[in-house]
């Protein structure tokens, strides 16, 4: 039988920018046996700039993810490095959550001692320290480096490589040579069409965040496993349809 995996994308954006997102999976690592449908938080910010906007996303990431399980999914990812409500989610839903950045963060653990983030923005740390420190992961933490380029979850890096991909390289570079990281992971999964550019020119491990996420959700349903009910308890009574006023 089919699994069916929903992605979330924890800020608005329009469809074609979905479509883009979705080509993070290329289809020659999707199984025939697995579905993956990708959707966006119903309302909020844009880009995840703020503690403020994190907050937002949470309740939008909860709406979505409840919705999926009702829908018939069997699994939810939230597409995106803030790791938005997936705390939430797990006590909500019975199914497995998975939050991108964990799933990257405790990847990286397993192939490097340090690793450093390769980010687009400098208003995008708080994310990366919010979840690190859930974790208590800082300790592995090589360096955040960011090239100080305001995300466009729109287009992504389409039509940007000739100027953001060497930027990125360089990035990439200090964070080797200067800060001691064993393996790097990209910043956002906005960044994914840089994967492949970083990954040949570089003589470490380059995690694509998007791609560990969704086939962390794969291994889970593989192995028939979801989060503990006793670490994120059911809730007495749920209220989903506070989103929408019911």
């Amino acid at each position: 039988m089919n699994k069916r995996i929903r992605m979330i994308v924890p800020v608005p954006v329009p469809e074609a920018a979905l479509a883009s997102f979705a080509r993070q999976i290329p289809a020659h690592l999707v199984r025939p046996d697995i579905s993956v449908e990708f959707t966006c938080a119903a309302r909020g910010g844009a880009t995840l700039d703020s503690p403020y906007e994190g907050v937002i996303a949470d309740a939008f990431c909860l709406e979505a993810g409840a919705r999926a399980e009702a829908e018939g999914f069997d699994a939810v990812c939230i597409n995106s490095m803030s790791d938005s409500g997936v705390t939430a989610l797990r006590s909500r839903l019975s199914i497995p959550v998975v939050g991108t950045a964990q799933a990257t963060y405790l990847l990286a653990c397993q192939l490097g001692r340090r690793f450093s983030i390769i980010s687009m923005w400098d208003r995008w740390r708080w994310l990366y320290e919010k979840v690190l420190a859930e974790q208590g992961l800082e300790d592995r933490l090589a360096s955040i480096r960011s090239i100080g380029v305001r995300p466009d979850t729109a287009e992504l890096l389409a039509g940007k490589e000739d100027s953001v991909f060497p930027l990125l390289l360089d990035a990439a570079r200090a964070a080797i040579e200067q800060d001691g990281a064993d393996l790097l992971i990209l910043g956002s999964t906005t960044m994914h069409q840089s994967h492949a550019f970083l990954a040949e020119r570089l003589s470490v491990p380059v995690l694509n965040p998007g791609l560990v996420a969704f086939k962390s959700c794969e291994m889970l349903l593989d192995l028939g496993l979801a989060h503990s009910k006793r670490r994120y308890p059911d809730p007495e009574r749920t209220a989903d349809g506070i989103f929408d006023g019911r």
